[in-house]
Formats: C-alpha cells, sequence, structure tokens
C-alpha cells in the first residue's frame, strides 16, 4: 500500500526510472519476505504494468502467439492461441481497475466510452483492433475484446505456405490487383479478411497514391510510399464531431487518389464505395462481412438500400459496374483460415446480378487429426472482363486462370 500511494505521485517520471524504482522497492521486500528470483520477476512486472501497462492484461498482449483476448467481465478472461480458444487463471484486481484500462486504451486514440455511449471500436498503439461494451448493455460488467496483428505482416508467401490459397490462384490476384480490378473480399467473424486485404494491398504499384479508410486503422500498408491513412471519429459528449466512413470517403475523391481502400463497409458507406468505384477509381478494394458470395452481394444492396431509396434492380446494375472480383474467405472446422471462392462479376441478367466462379475450393477428406485437406481449384471458366488487364498490358489468358 505505501509503494502504491508512492507510485500515484510518480506519473511523471520516465519509463526506465519507475522500473528501476519498482526494482528497488521489490529487492527489498524479497530481502525481509525471502522470495524466490522467478517471484521477484513476477512482482516487478506485476507492478510496473499496473501503472505504465494494461495490468494484468500486458503479458497477454506481449504473448505474440495469442491472436485473441475476450474479456467477459474483470473475472472471465479468455483467449485464442492457435486456434483454440481458453481460459485463462487471471482476473482484474476489480471491475474499477478494468474499467480504468479502458478507459487508457480508448482515450489514446480519442474515443469515449461511457453509460450514455457504451459501445466502441479503438486499437492499441501496435495496431491491434479493440471492441468495448460497457453496461448497461454488458450485463456482467465491462467487457472487451482485442484482435492481434502481428508486428510483421503477412505477404503472400505465408498465406501459400499457410495452405490458405494457391499459388496459381496468388499469381492470379497479383495480375488483377496490378490491371486495377476493384474487387471486394467478404466473409465471416475471423476468416481473415483484414489480413488478406494488406496482402492483396502490397500487390499495389510504388508509384500510386492510395487512401485507406477504417473505423480503426489496422492496415499496414509498407510497399506504397504515397500513402494516406483515414480513420473515422465518434460524436463528443454533446453529440458533436462525429466523422463517418461516408464523410471519409466523400473527402478522399477530393485527394487525388489513384485508389480507394476501404476497411469495411457495414452501411450505407456501400453507396458511395460504389459510386467511387464508378468514377474513375479503378484498382480499389474493401471487405465485408457475409457467409458466401451470394450473401455478400444481397448484404452489399441491403446497406446501399441505407444510404438511398433506390430500386433494387438500379442497385444490382451499380454493384455489377462498380465491383470487377469477388473474394469470399472462411475459417473452416478445424480453425484454418482459406479463400474458398473467387469470383467474377460479368453483369446483371433478368435483375439477378451473374458470377463467374473462377476459382473454388474443394475439400478432398479430413484427416486423422481433424484437418480438413483440400485446395483452392481453377474452374476452368475463363476471365470475361480482360480489358483493364489489356490497357495495363497483363496477360490474364485462359491459362493463367484454368491453370
Amino acid at each position: 500500500m505505501q509503494l502504491r500511494e508512492t507510485l500515484d505521485l510518480m506519473h511523471s517520471i520516465k519509463n526506465d526510472e519507475l522500473r528501476e524504482y519498482v526494482e528497488a522497492a521489490v529487492f527489498d521486500y524479497a530481502k525481509e519476505h525471502k522470495i524466490n528470483s522467478s517471484e521477484i520477476k513476477y512482482l516487478v512486472e506485476r507492478i510496473f504494468n499496473a501503472f505504465r501497462g494494461y495490468d494484468v492484461l500486458q503479458p497477454l498482449i506481449d504473448d505474440k502467439t495469442i491472436t485473441e483476448i475476450m474479456i467477459n467481465n474483470h473475472k472471465e478472461v479468455f483467449i485464442e492461441k492457435n486456434g483454440v480458444t481458453s481460459q485463462v487463471n487471471i482476473q482484474f484486481e476489480s471491475e474499477q481497475k478494468l474499467e480504468d484500462i479502458i478507459q487508457a486504451i480508448v482515450s489514446r486514440v480519442d474515443r469515449v466510452v461511457n453509460e450514455s455511449s457504451p459501445i466502441v471500436d479503438a486499437r492499441l498503439q501496435d495496431g491491434s483492433r479493440v471492441n468495448v461494451v460497457l453496461p448497461p448493455i454488458a450485463l456482467k460488467g465491462p467487457v472487451m475484446t482485442i484482435r492481434k496483428f502481428p508486428d510483421k505482416p503477412l505477404m503472400i508467401e505465408d498465406l501459400i505456405k499457410f495452405d490458405s490459397l494457391t499459388q496459381d490462384a496468388a499469381d492470379f490476384l497479383h495480375k488483377l490487383v496490378v490491371s486495377k480490378y476493384n474487387i471486394f473480399i467478404g466473409g465471416g467473424t475471423g476468416s481473415g479478411k483484414t489480413t488478406f486485404l494488406n496482402v492483396l494491398s502490397n500487390f499495389i504499384p510504388m508509384d500510386e497514391r492510395i487512401i485507406t479508410i477504417e473505423d480503426s486503422a489496422e492496415l499496414q500498408i509498407k510497399s506504397v510510399p504515397n500513402l494516406v491513412s483515414l480513420e473515422t471519429r465518434n460524436a463528443n459528449t454533446e453529440g458533436k464531431g462525429e466523422i463517418s466512413i461516408r464523410d471519409l470517403i466523400r473527402s478522399s475523391l477530393r485527394m487525388r487518389p489513384d485508389r480507394i481502400i476501404v476497411g469495411e463497409v457495414r452501411g450505407a458507406e456501400a453507396l458511395d464505395m460504389l459510386q467511387a468505384m464508378n468514377t474513375g477509381h479503378d484498382g480499389s478494394l474493401s471487405t465485408g462481412h457475409a457467409n458466401s458470395t451470394k450473401d455478400m452481394l444481397s448484404r452489399l444492396e441491403t446497406m446501399v438500400l441505407n444510404g438511398a431509396n433506390l430500386p433494387v434492380e438500379v442497385i444490382r446494375k451499380q454493384i455489377s459496374s462498380a465491383i470487377d472480383i469477388m473474394i469470399h474467405l472462411m475459417r473452416l472446422r478445424d480453425n484454418s483460415r482459406k479463400v474458398v471462392a473467387i469470383s467474377e462479376i460479368i453483369g446483371v441478367e433478368g435483375g439477378e446480378v451473374i458470377l463467374n466462379p473462377l476459382y473454388e475450393f474443394i475439400e478432398d477428406y479430413e484427416d486423422e487429426n481433424g484437418k480438413v485437406v483440400g485446395s483452392l481449384k481453377a474452374t476452368g471458366n475463363t476471365l470475361t472482363n480482360k480489358s483493364k488487364a489489356q490497357l495495363a498490358g497483363v496477360s490474364v489468358d485462359k491459362e493463367s486462370v484454368s491453370g
């Protein structure tokens, strides 16, 4: 208690000085109580993290093998590691301590979360995605979910090594991105949409100007120097100052982009994204939640209807003229993440958007360990719209699609 009271007065000192002070205090305590070296190390880290880190959460954040941290309340913490979810034997000191950590996280990215505005998306300094839900919405106490991302962004070679897609399909997608085909990535929660969007973004030529638009900045594009990253802003306590994805898309059109990358569309901003793709910003990329490619098309229709009262036939024509390629990702029952479909949108016929399947995931069998064995295979169909590839001087002939 005496150490806590002293440290409460030391918020202005540097981290190194604070750690030295904590170490000295713990060593004095260790001499008196005869504790071993591992306990000393634990106490030093625990006390330091309580004041400068994220308390009991810090070791989980520092552990690179953990991909998701799920806090159901201050007494229940679960993690995802190697695709398996399990509960960890740690607790926060109190519900108030968990709330203090939540406020520290959201305030660093200028977000606000409280009883009147109990849901917020934020991010950690390393780009990890954070979602917070507070009481009274969350019945058992504050809920926080942290989706962690690797320090080094995954490249296409990594996805091939993980059997997420084949070399043949990767080469084909590379050609499509270079040729400025508009690509939309769909998939369920945890299927790897953001990771895949990041991988495709790194195919973009270095001499282009890219504008990225996200709720919480997560994309890690390293290959393009002329890059502008935009992030939404929540309304303040007076309900003013909100900057939505729709606002950012409209603003980005005045920033002379070669391509616009929208991290994820969830609502009426889908209309603005489609209009941007239809007005000279070829090569744009985006993602959305859905269970299949056809479901994604239906969701896009619904999202556009949220932004404009247009006939469904008009919306479908907008979609078919704006988006060239649909990619669908899935997290399979063995927790592996796969590209399960690559399709071309070739127009509207009979009032329905027509898809031309180019690649589909074929499951061969499930081995004795429960691992799904299969691969992404070409359907044999050829790319119908070759005009963008021809303008870019890229060959997407029958062999490059059918393998």
